[in-house]
């Protein structure tokens, strides 16, 4: 019988949430429950963002809500080439190309494709890829390639031709309900952005590799995550990488409906602390009673 490895992955770009509880204490109770062990990964590949005293902050909260986890703890920032390398494997089958518009140029190709009807959005409301970079001459990609910032962009129909049909393993459920076996559909993200001139990956690229390399078995997160499964099924398949189980949970909403994040300056474990909240009530203000 194998050992269950599940994670905890957060970005040190502000200050853990009641969301980030939530999704941290249901990580080491399931680890637990399972006999298995819980890793804790500091997801900083945006360094603009990412800063030492946040990852400090993270640390501090999750002790304070007795949570351990297995040192040590993977970083991203120090691990760029490992991304690098499946980026590599990626174009020497010819799945990569790089486009080279800003996002002020695809904004103005959308709303150009707009006025001939509505252009399609991926499953978070952001327009596809509509630009024609695809088309170039290899001669004069080659040639911006060389000066210019660029976006390195999957081939979405390559790729799928290549992977096949895809499909995942949901503990969990979806937005609407969806469990069991699920079917992939990475189309729906169009050709994805996997890496930048200044940066060798993205989101979608890193979190596949690092699972990968850390060896976890069941990747437990939020529902605002669930299709993007469908990306990283693809990825895993196209670098031969093993296949963890999936658990969507649900958000912590605040009182609007709205998911719970930094950028709407929800309400910081460490300011509920400050005000005299205990671990205890945070497992209860999250639904997991004791």
């Amino acid at each position: 019988m194998y050992t269950r490895i599940l994670r905890f992955a957060p970005s040190p770009n502000g200050h853990l949430h009641l969301g980030h509880a939530y999704s941290a204490l249901l990580n080491a109770d399931m680890a637990r429950e399972r006999g298995g062990r819980l890793l804790l990964r500091i997801e900083d590949i945006d360094t603009q963002r990412c800063r030492p005293e946040y990852e400090a902050a993270i640390y501090q909260d999750l002790r304070w809500l007795g949570i351990a986890w297995e040192e040590p703890v993977r970083r991203q920032s120090g691990h760029f080439a490992d991304y690098a390398d499946a980026i590599a494997k990626l174009e020497a089958r010819d799945l990569l190309y790089p486009s080279f518009e800003s996002r002020g140029e695809i904004a103005a190709l959308v709303a150009e494709r707009d006025r001939q009807g509505r252009w399609p959005r991926d499953p978070d409301g952001v327009p596809l890829y509509p630009g024609r970079a695809r088309k170039m001459p290899a001669a004069e990609r080659a040639r911006r390639r060389a000066g210019e910032p660029f976006a390195l962009r999957l081939a979405m129909d390559a790729a799928l031709a290549q992977a096949g049909v895809l499909t995942w393993r949901e503990t969990g459920s979806g937005p609407q309900g969806q469990s069991g076996l699920v079917t992939a559909t990475p189309q729906r993200w169009g050709d994805v952005v996997l890496a930048r001139k200044e940066l060798p990956t993205s989101y979608h690229l890193a979190v596949v590799i690092d699972d990968a390399l850390q060896g976890v078995t069941d990747v437990v997160r939020g529902q605002d995550l669930f299709w993007a499964t469908a990306v990283h099924r693809l990825l895993q398949t196209l670098l031969g990488l093993p296949e963890p189980a999936y658990h969507h949970h649900h958000l912590i909403l605040d009182a609007d409906g709205r998911k719970l994040s930094k950028a709407t300056q929800a309400t910081s474990l460490r300011e509920l602390r400050a005000a005299g909240a205990s671990a205890a009530d945070i497992r209860r203000m999250v639904g997991l009673g004791r």
